[in-house]
């Protein structure tokens, strides 16, 4: 996984998630890869700054099968990792 972020001047938040076909051939299982991860980042919205693009890119057809807590825990840590959120 990676995550691109930048400044926006729009004065709201906006994110993405992008899973390409290499990672699944399927849109259903594609669909719901974003779906788990859009969950995951509405749940922990509020610690991420605000004003600002966010785009997770999804490259393992893993996170699919990957518990809830795991997911969690790997979009954490991929945040926390960036260095955009202090409050972690």
């Amino acid at each position: 996984m990676s995550l691109v972020f930048v400044d926006n001047e729009r004065g709201f938040t906006r994110v993405a998630v992008v899973v390409s076909k290499k990672v699944e051939k399927t849109a259903v299982k594609r669909n719901k890869i974003r779906r788990r991860v859009y969950e995951i980042i509405r749940k922990n919205f509020d610690l991420v700054p605000k004003k600002k693009d966010y785009i997770f890119v999804i490259f393992s057809k893993d996170v699919l099968t990957m518990s809830n807590d795991e997911l969690e825990k790997a979009l954490g840590g991929l945040v926390e990792e960036s260095k955009v959120c202090y409050n972690r």
